[in-house]
Formats: structure tokens, C-alpha cells, sequence
């Protein structure tokens, strides 16, 4: 229980004035480099994103959960820190996209919850501007500046004049330009399961990171404004619509098999614990290894992923094949978001252009392309209400089957992407945020509903 009015976690959130800045490689070198120190440390991340999470999980060994003021909600974000914040020595939260990018932003959770900026700048091309940089980046909104790391130093002098430039914002730390940085691909980093040596890269990041403990020690007086009454009324606002649903759990005796490998990991862990408070066993198989679709299984969730990168070994999975598609005749729940959906067409075509045969559950074809085909936050109406999520693909489907319902873009209001109704399958290039609106998710897993 908290027992003072703020709870006393050095809490900051890196964000940057763009992406592709290094704001998770920092994050990943400064939650390593602390955890090596004997701190227990808590990471969140900014914004709707399944790859970076795994990767500043390895960094600082625990789990990352999402924090978005939509998505998640406040309430919600902010029992999360609370519950964090009791836990860790220390708190950070990786910013999405640049500072003030998106709406609701990154600047914007950090003027909810007073959390206070550490900005990464990329001053490889840059010495003195970098202060006219910064101060910009904490004057515009503004927002409450804890310090820099500059990324990408090419020595003590260089270090030197950006940190002259900064004036009264202190440089936190510096990280040289890395020989070997972390891979990415369309939808991202690599997931840190294929890099190999990922943990050396991660201790090599660590280990480079020049920390400035003067910094440290101020940091370590900023306080999260999380007093015990707030959090704990925090908490069970979140609670109050999981807990009713807990009480009926109206998935109880019901097994769903979710499917888990290399092609089908993009899962947030809260959509595993909401589905195991509405009373779900979860049992996990693997499409890739051509494992079927576990018996008795009483509905089937096939999240996102990267297919398109497996799309041969999944053509030859045919017990896989067949076991979704006789679940789907035999009327079984299905949901499949993005990927999932990407494995269910009639065929999917790589960026090579080569095309593999899929699951055929839903008609159409399924092609990767160069150009980013759908990007933000979403909500999904439902009888329930909206469920919230979101979306990010570089694939389009061409099918025959008219969509049931569109999902509507936040904060725009227009159209987004098409939800697919056939029989008992539900799928869309939408990823799905079960905690936003766990009575459309049992719903969507009940026999009756499908």
C-alpha cells in the first residue's frame, strides 16, 4: 500500500523529435546498464507496438506493458505506473514516434502523470544546434525536461559541445555510433529471439553508455504524482468493468488455442490476462511446426505476426490447414487479426513476388507491397461498444466478401480497416486491445455470438 502523497520512482519518459533517432536502443542500453547496477527496473512503452516491447523486456528483464491515453485510458495508464512504482527502483517509458507526434502523444502522457522527458537527439551531424534542439522539443508543449542522451558521439569534445549547448538542461548520458546496431525490417527491429548474440549487443550498449551520476543523483529526486488515494481509486476504475465480467466469467470451462511462433507473435500480454480473467484456459500451438489445432479447443485466436516471412513453411503445413479450416466448418470461434487474417486467404504473395498457398478459410489474395498500407489507432464498433486497437501493415487483401463493419480512425473519425465476417470467423488487419472492452472479447469467443 502507498503511504505517502507521491510515490518516489525516478520515472522518465525518452522520447525523441522524430523516429529513428535511437529511442529504444537507448531506452534498451539505459534499462540494462541500471538493471546491471543492481536497480529494479520497470519499462513501458509509449503507443501501440508489439516488436519494441520484447526487446526492452530482454533489456531489463521484466515484462513491458503498453501505455496509451487512448487505447489503454488514462485510468488504466495510471494504475499501471502506480502498481510500478511500487514495485521498481526505477521507471521508463519509451515515447513513440517524435515528442509531439500523434493525439494523444507522447508529450501528452508525460503531462498527465508528470512524468518528466529524457530526450534522445541523434547528434551525429550535429554539435551546438542540439540545444536550440532541446530546448524547442521542452519549450513547445511545454514539458518538464529531466536531461539529454545524446546518441551517436564521435568523442569527448563532441560530447563536450553539445552539452555547452544545452544550457540549463543537463546531458544525461552519451552512446557512440555502434559497429553493430540492431537489425530491423518493414514492420521494425528483428525480434530479439532472431539476433543472434542479443544479449551481447544489449551488455556492448550498456557498457558504452556514459552515465552521468551527478545527472542520476538530481533524477533521483523527481516524484511520480501518484498519490496512495489516486492510485487506489486509479485502480479500481480500471478494475470496476474487469471485475463484473470476473465475477460472471463468461469464458469459464472454455479452452482457446492460440497460436505462438515466429509468424504469430504479436500479442500484448494484457489481451492473455483478460481472457484469462473472463475465465479462458489459453492453450498455445505453433502453425510453423504443423501442429493442429488443439483438440477440443472451443475457440481459436490467431493474432499478428509475420506470416509473410514464413509464408513457404506455412503453405506446407497441412495438418495446420486442415485443422482451421475444420474448425471453421465445424462453427468454432475464430479471431484473426492482421497476420492471423494473412494466413487464413487463399494465397499470400511475398515481397519477392513469389506466391504460397494459405489456409483458404477466408477468399481473396493477400500481397505485400513497398508502400505502408495502414498505420494508427482505431476503435472497432461492436453490440458491446467500440473496442480499441490498432493498425500497422504493408499487405493488402483482395477478397469478394463485403465487410461487415469498418473500424473508425482515431482521432479522425473516418473509416479504417475492414472487419471480415464469415460464419464463425472474425478477421481484420485490426489488432484488438481486449482490456478496452473485455465484453466484445467474450463475445467474439462465444459459440452463440460467432
Amino acid at each position: 500500500m502507498v503511504t505517502s502523497s507521491h510515490i518516489n520512482a525516478p520515472t522518465v519518459l525518452v522520447a525523441a523529435v522524430a523516429s529513428g533517432q535511437g529511442k529504444t536502443t537507448v531506452t534498451a542500453a539505459l534499462a540494462r546498464k541500471l538493471t546491471r547496477m543492481g536497480r529494479k527496473v520497470r519499462v513501458f512503452k509509449c503507443g501501440p507496438d508489439f516488436i519494441d516491447p520484447m526487446l526492452l523486456e530482454r533489456a531489463s528483464g521484466a515484462p513491458v506493458k503498453s501505455l496509451d491515453l487512448w487505447i489503454v485510458g488514462r485510468e488504466a495508464c495510471r494504475a499501471q505506473l502506480a502498481q510500478a512504482a511500487l514495485e521498481a527502483d526505477v521507471i521508463l517509458i519509451e515515447g513513440v514516434m517524435g515528442l509531439y507526434d500523434g493525439s494523444p502523444s507522447s508529450a501528452d502522457l508525460a503531462r498527465e502523470f508528470g512524468v518528466p522527458v529524457m530526450a534522445v537527439i541523434d547528434a551525429g551531424s550535429m554539435a551546438q544546434t542540439a540545444g536550440a534542439l532541446v530546448h524547442g522539443l521542452r519549450d513547445y508543449g511545454p514539458v518538464d525536461m529531466a536531461g539529454v542522451i545524446a546518441n551517436r558521439v564521435a568523442s569527448p569534445g563532441h560530447a563536450a559541445m553539445v552539452a555547452a549547448s544545452l544550457r540549463d538542461i543537463p546531458l544525461f548520458a552519451t552512446l557512440p555510433k555502434q559497429a553493430r546496431s540492431l537489425p530491423e525490417r518493414h514492420l521494425g527491429l528483428v525480434l530479439p529471439s532472431e539476433v543472434d548474440g542479443i544479449d551481447e549487443i544489449l551488455d556492448q550498449l550498456a557498457d558504452q553508455l556514459n552515465f552521468d551520476e551527478a545527472a542520476w543523483s538530481n533524477l533521483r529526486s523527481t516524484r511520480l504524482e501518484l498519490g496512495d488515494a489516486l492510485a487506489a481509486a486509479s485502480a479500481a476504475a480500471a478494475a470496476e468493468p474487469r471485475e463484473a465480467l470476473s465475477n460472471a466469467r463468461p469464458l469459464a470451462g472454455r479452452k482457446i488455442a492460440i497460436a505462438r511462433d515466429a509468424a504469430f507473435m504479436f500479442l500484448y500480454p494484457a489481451n492473455l490476462e483478460t481472457l484469462c480473467e473472463l475465465g479462458a484456459t489459453l492453450e498455445f500451438f505453433s502453425p510453423l511446426a504443423d501442429h493442429p489445432v488443439p483438440a477440443g479447443a472451443d475457440a481459436v485466436y490467431l493474432p499478428g505476426g509475420y506470416p509473410e516471412l514464413h509464408a513457404e513453411k506455412l503453405a506446407y503445413a497441412q495438418r495446420w490447414q486442415e485443422s482451421i479450416r475444420a474448425a471453421h466448418r465445424d462453427g468454432t470461434p475464430i479471431l484473426a487479426e492482421c497476420g492471423g487474417m494473412m494466413a487464413l486467404a487463399e494465397t499470400l504473395a511475398d515481397k519477392a513476388g513469389a506466391v504460397w498457398n494459405m489456409a483458404a478459410v477466408l477468399p481473396g489474395r493477400v500481397a505485400m507491397q513497398a508502400r505502408l498500407a495502414g498505420l494508427g489507432s482505431q476503435g472497432m464498433p461492436t453490440p458491446h461498444g467500440v473496442l480499441r486497437g490498432h493498425t500497422f501493415h504493408y499487405s493488402t487483401l483482395e477478397t469478394p466478401v463485403a465487410p461487415s463493419v469498418r473500424t473508425v480512425k482515431h482521432p479522425s473519425g473516418l473509416d479504417g480497416e475492414a472487419v471480415y465476417k464469415l460464419g464463425s470467423l472474425t478477421a481484420s488487419y485490426f489488432h484488438a486491445y481486449f482490456p478496452s472492452n473485455p465484453a466484445a472479447v467474450a463475445a467474439m469467443f462465444t459459440r452463440s455470438a460467432a
